[in-house]
C-alpha cells in the first residue's frame, strides 16, 4: 500500500507540483487549499505526512501545526513545514510549534523529497 500524504498548500501551482511529484514517486496524495479543512481531511485520509505551507489565507501553518500536535488523534503524524517565509529564527519557531521537517521555497527536487523520504 502507498503511503500516504497529505500537501496543504494554497498556491495551485505549488499545489500540483508536489502533488505530482509525490504521486511519481509512489505516493498516495491529496492536496488542499483551504487550511480550515486540514484536521477534518486528516482524520478521514489519514496520512503519513503532511506537507504545511506556512502562510495560507484564513488560518496560518504555524496554528495549524500546533492543533494537530495537540490533536492525540493526529499528533503522531510527521509535519513537514514549506514556506517562501525562510528568514531568521523562523525555522525555530516552526520546528517549536511542533513541525519535523522544514524546507524553504523555491524547492528544488531532490531535498524536498529527501526531507519526505526522512520522515515516511
Amino acid at each position: 500500500m502507498a503511503k500516504r500524504v497529505l500537501v496543504v498548500e494554497d498556491n495551485d501551482l505549488n499545489r500540483k507540483l508536489f502533488c505530482d511529484l509525490l504521486t511519481a514517486h509512489g505516493f498516495a496524495v491529496e492536496g488542499l487549499a483551504d487550511g480550515r479543512e486540514v484536521l477534518e481531511r486528516a482524520r478521514q485520509f489519514v496520512p503519513g505526512l503532511i506537507i504545511m505551507d506556512i502562510q495560507l489565507p484564513h488560518v496560518s501553518g504555524l496554528e495549524l501545526i500546533e492543533a494537530i500536535k495537540a490533536d492525540r488523534d493526529l499528533r503522531l503524524i510527521p509535519i513537514m513545514a514549506v514556506t517562501a517565509y525562510a528568514g531568521k529564527g523562523d525555522e525555530d519557531r516552526i520546528r517549536a510549534a511542533g513541525a519535523e521537517g522544514y524546507v524553504s521555497k523555491p524547492v528544488s527536487i531532490g531535498p524536498f523529497m529527501a526531507a519526505v523520504n526522512a520522515l515516511v
